[in-house]
């Protein structure tokens, strides 16, 4: 059987060879799948696109074969132990199942090509396409037919559907459109949520009640709405839960709904065939790991499996599968979050002129300050994605002094970021701003956050002078040591490399520890006088001689390596697995057999632990605390005060005195 299979594949290459053109959208139910793949396969073969799809490939079977390696270590007793939690964790999901809302999800009909189509009549009941011979962003029904679908080549698309009509993407008509669906939206719940351009979630169970109608009747209205302000068609799914109503506006497209009664055993019994692609957040790579190394294809098998599902996911994962195979979903009304950032990016034809990038450039840093100044937003943190030719995903990232949001600005940055990428060649560019700073009535929405210039003006927090400070300190001059820790900038989308340096905090520790002292020596110093805070209970005393500073110095190291070596045994003592399974820190369990994994675990925290420690350690100093100072420093300290330092004086400019002169440039 096996041999049989294996010249099968030989002969036809193209059936193993699964690509997102293969999966079925709305309208393709009766394409010849494999005539599809054959195409797909023919007409890439050979193409950057078909190395890359054959690197994604490579990668999904290396995680089906460690998913199966995993399951093989499983013994009995494991099963038998991870089927009592997912047992358990079932039980308390089903108990907190919420049937009294009703959600509806409403998603357009081939929105950008039915824009067109109104735009154009002429088009109407011909294939069509938006986008280029490059990439389609989406095709009418009448193309669909032909295994045409989003997210495809054009020239692949050409070779299905010779008919086929390309028209080119207007994104200014499709958020016309899109804002005078959004006010029929609101009509009806207020805080919808917008999924994207085309589609959105409604809860309406007032709405229901205020009217005495079902969620049938207003899906009918919303949809009969929407088509009189629009002329366009949309489709809708009546649901318990936003999971549920997504599923459910898939089933009768295009312009129909369906809708899913409150009631468990029929959301059971629907739930119970339905293929894991169905559901949103199952995407290939997890699609194909639950089926090819679980066995997994439906959304029951998820319950039936569940021993596995708990003993090889994440809890927060394991947690979904469950919720998914129960027919669960999110059924509060999201609470008002502050938007982290806001994107925009194109693809195009793959090409490496310099002057299109940058045309591409500057026509996207338009399309995102518009954006951002239509929400009142400025930012500080921009990042630049950009796809070669080759697939491969790259960002850099840039953080600002201060807030932009004019396209000028945008491009003068992020050209200066291409610049440094050039020569290259690019099939998609997209630009980012994080770190906003939304403001409403001009009053700032968190007044509490402080800024790096902020902590700098005010200086130390105990209010002491800057000289006083620097005359205990004077010796930590090396600015290096202050600008410590490098941030990874997050991407829009995937894994690639992210180069992006930022200062994100200040070492307050102006000179060396010992125990709860700081110690401060002057090489000149004959003798030396404790000075204690007039909190501290220990009286001052005098030391002879300059002996000290080597006792002081040996003691500080031998102190600080036990402590380090008693700190780190005391925390592998805390690290257990309580009844062999259940980590003692964060609750995640994990079999006995699973060496290398648990090693890892393990490893996490206490790089956690040390972590937290060592910034315990930096700002240690901001208590009182006994010092031991030269007396000759304290005499001198008086002159520092009426004396400007110069940076002739020394190698190196004090470190108090460059803030403070980087200051008057803020």
């Amino acid at each position: 059987m096996a041999k049989s299979e294996t010249s099968s594949d030989t002969a036809r290459p193209w059936q193993s060879y699964h690509t997102v053109y293969t999966n079925a959208k709305a309208g393709m139910d009766g394409v010849d799948k494999e005539k599809v793949q054959r195409i797909v396969y023919e007409m890439s073969k050979g193409s950057k696109y078909f190395e890359n799809e054959e690197r994604k490939e490579a990668f999904i079977r290396q995680k089906i074969e460690t998913m199966r390696a995993r399951c093989a270590k499983l013994t009995a007793t494991d099963i038998s132990h991870f089927q009592m939690v997912a047992e358990k964790r079932i039980l308390e999901l089903e108990a907190a199942r919420n049937l009294s809302r009703i959600w509806l999800h409403v998603d357009m009909d081939a929105f950008y090509a039915a824009v067109e189509t109104l735009s154009n009549p002429s088009l109407a009941g011909k294939p069509m396409a938006v986008g280029t011979m490059s990439m389609i962003s989406t095709a009418n029904y009448e193309a669909r037919k032909f295994g045409v679908r989003a997210a495809m080549p054009g020239f692949i698309a050409r070779k299905l559907c010779p008919e086929l009509i390309f028209v080119p993407t207007d994104f200014k008509k499709y958020t016309y459109y899109s804002d005078l669906t959004r006010k029929v939206f609101q009509k009806y719940d207020p805080n919808f949520m917008a999924a994207s351009l085309d589609e959105a979630y409604l809860d309406v169970t007032e709405v229901c009640k205020e009217k005495g109608v079902t969620g049938e009747e207003i899906a009918k209205e919303i949809r009969a709405s929407v088509f009189e302000e629009t002329g366009l068609t949309c489709s809708a799914g009546v649901a318990a839960n936003r999971l549920l109503a997504k599923v459910c506006s898939d089933i009768n497209k295009p312009n129909g709904q369906f809708v899913l009664p409150n009631n468990r055993m029929a959301v059971v019994t629907f739930i119970s065939s339905l293929p894991i692609r169905k559901i949103g957040g199952i995407g290939k790579v997890t699609e194909h790991i639950l089926r090819d190394a679980l066995g997994i294809n439906t959304c029951e098998e998820m319950l039936q499996k569940g021993s596995y599902i708990c003993a090889l996911f994440s809890q927060s994962t394991a947690e979904f599968f469950l919720s998914v195979g129960l027919g669960l979903g999110r059924t509060d009304t999201p609470e008002v979050r502050l938007r982290k950032s806001i994107s925009n990016e194109r693809t195009f034809s793959a090409t490496g002129d310099e002057t299109l990038l940058y045309r591409k450039l500057e026509e996207i840093a338009e399309m995102l300050s518009t954006d951002m100044q239509k929400e009142g937003l400025c930012g500080r943190t921009l990042t630049l994605k950009l796809k070669t030719a080759a697939f491969e995903l790259r960002s850099r990232a840039v953080t600002l002094q201060k807030h932009i949001c004019t396209s000028k600005d945008i491009l003068k940055h992020a050209s200066k970021l291409l610049k440094a990428e050039l020569p290259i060649s690019l099939r998609l560019i997209g630009l980012r701003m994080s770190h906003l700073n939304e403001e409403r009535d001009g009053v700032p929405l968190d007044p509490t956050q402080k800024t790096l210039t902020h902590f700098m003006v005010s200086g130390d927090a105990s209010g002491k002078d800057v000289d006083e400070q620097r005359s205990f300190g004077h010796e930590a001059h090396d600015i290096s040591d202050y600008f410590v820790n490098k941030e990874k900038s997050d991407s829009f989308t995937g894994s690639h490399e992210t180069r992006h340096t930022h200062i994100d905090h200040l070492d307050s520790n102006h000179s060396s520890e010992l125990n709860d002292d700081n110690c401060t020596f002057d090489s000149n110093a004959a003798e030396m006088e404790t000075v204690h805070n007039p909190s501290s209970d220990v009286t001052a005393d005098k030391v002879q001689g300059t002996s000290c500073l080597n006792t002081v110095t040996n003691g500080a190291n031998f102190l600080e390596g036990e402590a380090e070596a008693v700190s780190s045994s005391r925390q592998r003592e805390l690290f257990l697995w309580v009844n062999g399974y259940k980590c003692s820190i964060c609750g995640t369990e994990m079999p006995p057999d699973f060496v290398e994994e648990r090693q890892e675990h393990c490893d996490f925290h206490l790089a956690e632990n040390l972590q937290k420690e060592e910034s315990g350690t930096e700002f240690r100093s901001s208590n009182p605390r006994q010092r031991v100072v030269c007396k000759a420093q304290i005499v001198s300290q008086s002159q520092r005060k009426k004396r400007k330092s110069s940076p002739k004086e020394g190698r190196h400019i004090p470190i108090d005195l460059f803030f403070v002169k980087s200051n008057q440039n803020f």
